[in-house]
């Protein structure tokens, strides 16, 4: 092969697979965001599990009848499916975020996504278990008033008030954990997610 066979070679190289120096240490620049992303989820898998666990002991701490710990461990094992299933789904995005490889910019393009649906998945996985949570913490109530609630029930008394306080726990409670978890996504997940958008827009120029 002679001069101009390899010249033509090289020309006809894809010129968006050749990174140059500058283009590596912007890519090289992405590893900080994914570093605080890995540590933020390991983070969060023990938060989790010690949240799990002091949910299971709800009924002893409160001191729950028979009947009311057997309602609350047949809505706890549900519970637990749907957590065991969502932090699988988010361990798994942490091994990925381990062998990630930011070399090039796809790579990195590819795992910016990868950030933002498991942000969307998270978010989800908030939301499916908030109806758990409301509902473990009626039992409380309702355990310290369950002979007002049988009075309601059996029409012996107006539950209007009761039920328009219930409603507005409920609404509130949706609010504000619609408020807590979009701050909590975007202070630990979403701020480095822009970091990496940035890198990905800069490589662009």
């Amino acid at each position: 092969m002679d001069f101009k066979d390899i010249q033509s070679a090289w020309n006809n190289e894809e010129t968006d697979k050749v990174v140059v120096p500058t283009q590596i240490e912007k890519l090289k620049s992405a590893n900080m965001p994914l570093d605080n992303i890995r540590k933020n989820l390991k983070k969060e898998f023990v938060y989790q599990i010690i949240s799990i666990i002091f949910l299971g002991g709800i009924p002893v701490l409160f001191k729950f009848p028979p009947l009311l710990t057997t309602a609350f461990y047949g809505l706890f094992v549900l519970f637990v499916v749907i957590c065991a299933y969502f932090l699988a789904k988010l361990f798994l995005f942490y091994k990925r975020l381990n062998t990630v490889n930011t070399n090039t910019k796809d790579n990195l393009y590819d795992t910016y996504f990868d950030v933002r649906l498991n942000m969307e998945l998270y978010k989800s996985f908030t939301y499916s278990i908030m109806p758990f949570a409301l509902i473990f913490v009626g039992m409380i109530i309702v355990k310290d008033h369950s002979q007002e609630m049988i009075d309601v029930i059996l029409h012996k008394k107006s539950g209007d008030f009761m039920l328009g306080m219930l409603f507005g726990v409920f609404i509130g409670a949706m609010v504000s954990v619609a408020f807590i978890t979009e701050w909590w996504v975007n202070h630990f997940y979403g701020k480095y997610a822009k970091e990496i958008r940035k890198v990905i827009d800069e490589l662009k120029e």
